[in-house]
C-alpha cells in the first residue's frame, strides 16, 4: 500500500480522498494556496504544504509547486481528485516522471480520452456506439464542411476537441449560420483550450446523460458499477445526479455497461473512469469519457457498496479489484443534490462567511462538504461546496428522504441553491423520473 499521498485539490474532494487514506492507513499531505489555510483537510492531515497565492493557477494548477510538494514531504503518490489537473496528461506524465505514483490513469490514456476526436476513434473502434458526426476534424474548407453537415442532417454541433464543462460547443441549425458558428468556436477553442481542432457531431434534441463508472486494475481486471443520470444540468453543468437511471431497460443497460468493459480492456485503461453518453430513442451514444473520479460518485457507491476512492488507492499499489463483476449488486436508489454557494436565481456566486452550518441526518443521508460554521468560502474557485445525497430502498422513498434533509439543511451567511433542490424535490415531471438534458433550463426560463 502506498505509505504517504499528496492530495492536490482542495474542498470536499480533498476531504474525501483524505478520509479514505485514514481508512487504509495512508499518511496524507495536504497541499493549499494561501487562500486555503482553514480548510478542513487542511487542519486534518498529517503534513501540510502550501503551493501558491489565492489564485488556482499559481497554485492547484502549478505543476512544479505539487510536484515539489511531494518531493520535500518524501510522499510517493498523488492524487488529483478532480478538476483542476486531474485530466492533464502533461501532469500526470510529470508525476510519473519524477518517479511518483498518479492515482489514476496513465498519462497517455488521459492524452486518448482528453482529445474529443481521438476518444471517437478509439471507442468507434472498440465497439462503443458514437453520435453520428465527422471522421476526425474539420477543415478550413468550409464546402467540404458543409457537405458533412448536409449528410449528417440538421440541426449538427461544432465541439472543441479539446473542450469541457460545456465551453466549446455551438448548435447549427442550417447552412447558413455554419461559418460563423465555426469560425467562432474554433476561435473560442484556442482561447480557452490553446487548441483550436474542431469537430462536428448530430445535434440530438432530446437526449439524457447517462454515465457508467468502470474500474480497472493493472492486473487486467475490470468491472462496471453500472449507471447514473445526469440530466438535470444547466448550462451543460450538473445540479442533480442519480443511480440507477429510471426507466431504461435493464437489459440496455447491461449491454453497454459490458461494452464499456471491452473498452476499457482494449486501450489498456487503469483506475477509475467514467463513460458518458447521450440516450435518445432507446440509443446510447458516446460523448467522451473522463478520466478522474467524477463529483457523483457517492451515489454509485451507495448502490453498490464499493467505495471508489479507497479502490483508486488500493488499485494504484498494485494491488488487483476487490471485486469481481458478479459481486456488484444494485441496492436501491440513491440522489445526489450539488449545494452550490450562489443566488438559486440568479446563480451569481456567493462567498463569504456561513455564520450557521447546520447538516441534515436520518436513515440514507450522506453529506460530502468541507464547510463547517465559521468558515469562509473564498471568491477565487468554483462554487461546489458540499453534496447532499440520499440513499433508500426505492426511487420514491429517496425522493422523500432529499425532501426532508433538504428542509433540515441550514447554511447561513451565504446564498446558496437550496431552494431550487427543495423546488426540484416537488417537481411533476422529476418525479416521474426520465427528464432530458434541457428540461432544468426550459423550468427555469434559461434561452
Amino acid at each position: 500500500m502506498l505509505e504517504k499521498v499528496v492530495i492536490a485539490n482542495r474542498g470536499e474532494i480533498a476531504l474525501r480522498i483524505l478520509r479514505a487514506c485514514h481508512e487504509l492507513d495512508i499518511k496524507t499531505v495536504a497541499v493549499f494556496s494561501e487562500a486555503d489555510r482553514n480548510q478542513k483537510h487542511v487542519l486534518l492531515a498529517d503534513e501540510a504544504v502550501c503551493i501558491g497565492p489565492a489564485a488556482s493557477v499559481d497554485s492547484y494548477m502549478n505543476i512544479p509547486a505539487v510536484i515539489s510538494a511531494a518531493e520535500v514531504t518524501d510522499s510517493v503518490g498523488i492524487h488529483p481528485g478532480y478538476g483542476f489537473l486531474s485530466e492533464n496528461p502533461d501532469f500526470a506524465e510529470r508525476v510519473e516522471q519524477s518517479g511518483f505514483t498518479f492515482i489514476g490513469p496513465r498519462s497517455d490514456t488521459i492524452r486518448l480520452m482528453g482529445s474529443k476526436i481521438s476518444a471517437r476513434e478509439s471507442m468507434h473502434d472498440s465497439g462503443v456506439p458514437c453520435v453520428p458526426g465527422s471522421e476526425g476534424s474539420l477543415t478550413d474548407d468550409l464546402a467540404e464542411t458543409a457537405r458533412i453537415a448536409k449528410d449528417i442532417g440538421y440541426p449538427i454541433i461544432i465541439k472543441a476537441s479539446g473542450g469541457g464543462g460545456g465551453r466549446g460547443m455551438r448548435v447549427v441549425h442550417s447552412e447558413a449560420t455554419l461559418r460563423n458558428a465555426v469560425s467562432l468556436t474554433r476561435s473560442e477553442a484556442q482561447a480557452a483550450f490553446n487548441d483550436d481542432t474542431i469537430y462536428m457531431e448530430k445535434y440530438l434534441e432530446n437526449p439524457r446523460h447517462i454515465e457508467i463508472q468502470v474500474l480497472a486494475d493493472t492486473h487486467g481486471n475490470v468491472i462496471h458499477l453500472g449507471e447514473r443520470d445526469c440530466s438535470m444540468q444547466r448550462r451543460n453543468q450538473k445540479i442533480l445526479e442519480e443511480a440507477p437511471a429510471p426507466h431504461i431497460k435493464d437489459r440496455q443497460k447491461r449491454k453497454i455497461s459490458e461494452q464499456c468493459v471491452d473498452a476499457c480492456k482494449k486501450i489498456g485503461y487503469v483506475n477509475a473512469g467514467t463513460f458518458e453518453f447521450l440516450y435518445e430513442d432507446g440509443q446510447f451514444y458516446f460523448i467522451e469519457m473522463n478520466t478522474r473520479v467524477q463529483v457523483e460518485h457517492p451515489i454509485t457507491e451507495c448502490i453498490t457498496g464499493v467505495d471508489i476512492v479507497k479502490e483508486q488507492l488500493r488499485i494504484a499499489s498494485g494491488e488487483k479489484l476487490s471485486y469481481r463483476q458478479s459481486d456488484i449488486h444494485i441496492n436501491g436508489h440513491a440522489i445526489e443534490c450539488r449545494i452550490n454557494a450562489e443566488d438559486p436565481e440568479k446563480f451569481i456566486p456567493s462567498p463569504g462567511t456561513i455564520t450557521h452550518y447546520h447538516p441534515p441526518g436520518g436513515p440514507g443521508i450522506r453529506v460530502d462538504t468541507h464547510v463547517y460554521q465559521g468558515y469562509t468560502i473564498p471568491p477565487h474557485y468554483d462554487s461546489l461546496i458540499g453534496k447532499l445525497i440520499a440513499h433508500a430502498e426505492t426511487r420514491e422513498l429517496a425522493i422523500q428522504r432529499m425532501s426532508m434533509a433538504l428542509s433540515e439543511i441550514v447554511i447561513d451567511g451565504i446564498n446558496t441553491n437550496i431552494p431550487l433542490h427543495r423546488n426540484l424535490m416537488k417537481d411533476a415531471a422529476f418525479i416521474a423520473g426520465g427528464t432530458n438534458i434541457h428540461y432544468l433550463e426550459k423550468k427555469l426560463g434559461i434561452k
